[in-house]
């Protein structure tokens, strides 16, 4: 009879992305991994595989993770104006705060492997699809509902949005400054008001 595991295996990925999200995947040892994790070698063998399997697991439960939430909020809420502020309101408290900070950089890792990796590189595109299709769809609702003028390329818009979001994890990279994150907050989300 095979033993049950003895830990957590969504906490795992929630660490492993801790730990890719802070030395990177090319800076994360399989020691450094085994620590944050606090789980045994064979334990990470047996569950998830090879680093890099465990590396493209907690990319694909982030990013599933969080998308997922982006989308159904934008499919609820009556306001799209009101959402997509929101939505970028949760990054910045999110990269404020040191512990979603550190998971959220899991990004950054990812992105860097995309070059390298075509896996990694069709989960960035199916998630860009994914969220751009949302935004759109949410955007054009708004367009309809008399947010935003006839003569806006709903399509661009949500081009611009989607990578602005993730734009914003590059910027908490480069400085844990809450103004700057702000003020770019502040810039991009006024697009929204232009004619």
């Amino acid at each position: 009879m095979a033993r049950s595991k003895e830990f957590d295996t969504n906490l795992v990925l929630h660490k492993a992305m801790e730990v890719f999200g802070h030395y990177g995947y090319e800076g994360t040892s399989l020691q450094l991994l085994l620590e944050g994790l606090g789980i045994a070698r064979q334990s990470l063998y047996d569950t998830y595989g090879t680093k890099r399997d465990l590396f493209l697991k907690a990319v694909k439960h982030y990013v599933d993770e969080k998308s997922s939430a982006v989308v159904a909020y934008l499919a609820e809420t009556s306001s799209v104006k009101k959402a997509i502020a929101k939505i970028f309101a949760v990054i910045g408290e999110t990269l404020r705060d040191e512990q979603r900070r550190k998971e959220c950089f899991i990004l950054y890792s990812a992105i860097d492997q995309i070059p390298h990796d075509p896996e990694i590189a069709e989960l960035f595109e199916q998630d860009k699809r994914r969220l751009e299709q949302a935004l759109y769809e949410a955007l054009v609702r708004g367009q309809q509902q008399g947010e935003f003028s006839a003569n806006r390329d709903m399509r661009a818009l949500a081009r611009y949005l989607y990578h602005s979001r993730y734009g914003l994890t590059q910027v908490a990279k480069l400085t844990n400054d809450p103004l700057v994150m702000e003020q770019i907050t502040t810039v991009t989300l006024s697009v929204l008001e232009q004619e």
